[in-house]
Parts: C-alpha cells; sequence; structure tokens
C-alpha cells in the first residue's frame, strides 16, 4: 500500500510559480506510474500530468508548457513544478499512483492511493 502526503500549494499571483511535492512510502512506488490532478469546487476532478516508472511525461493541454512534472525514485518524490500560472489553475491538487488501465492513462479511476490534497490559488 502505497501512502501519498502533497506539500507545496498556496497562494501565487498570475504568471507567478509553484511547485508542489508529493512524498510516498511504500517500495512499490517507483514501478508505478505517479500522477498529479486538480479539482476546483464544483468541478470534476481532472487529470493534470503524469510520470511514468521511465521518467516519461505527459500532460494536460491546459497546462502543456508551463506545468514539469519530475520524480525522484531514489527519494520516493514526485514533483510538479508549475510556471505562469493562471487563475484557472485555482484547485486543490492531489497525487495518486496509477493502479489500473493503460500505462498512459489519463483517467482518475484507474489512480489510487490519494493523497489529502494540496490547496492551490492563484490570483488574478
Amino acid at each position: 500500500q502505497v501512502q501519498l502526503i502533497e506539500s507545496g500549494g498556496g497562494l501565487a499571483q498570475a504568471g507567478g510559480s509553484l511547485r508542489l511535492s508529493c512524498a510516498a512510502s511504500g517500495r512499490t512506488f517507483s514501478a508505478n506510474t505517479a500522477g498529479w490532478f486538480r479539482q476546483a469546487p464544483g468541478k470534476e476532478r481532472e487529470f493534470v500530468a503524469a510520470i511514468s516508472s521511465g521518467s516519461f511525461t505527459y500532460y494536460a493541454d491546459s497546462v502543456t508548457g508551463r506545468f514539469t512534472v519530475s520524480r525522484d525514485n531514489a527519494k520516493n518524490t514526485v514533483a510538479l513544478q508549475m510556471n505562469s500560472l493562471k487563475p484557472e489553475d485555482t484547485a486543490v491538487y492531489y497525487c495518486a499512483v496509477r493502479v489500473s488501465g493503460s500505462i498512459y492513462s489519463r483517467r482518475a479511476a484507474d489512480f489510487g492511493s490519494w493523497g489529502q490534497g494540496t490547496q492551490v490559488t492563484v490570483s488574478s
């Protein structure tokens, strides 16, 4: 069982940057795709970015070119560097590991061991 804890959220101005981190416990973390999702009030949880065990990365169109996902398997961590933030990036951000589906899945239903989430608020 993998346990995930996110950190690094906060308040930023539009155009600014934040870096989120996700610390994992459990020896299977490095073997799984790790993903970031976000959920804004009144909206469904949506895919943001993910990184495979071999460090292949893929992103939602809305964040491509602005966000970068990375992982350090030796430290059991995954990070999300968010640049050029926009007010529409405001949401609770969650990390998770893929537990089913295709290796490059973007479906929240294919991910599990969700962290508690960290709030990101971007002011205009």
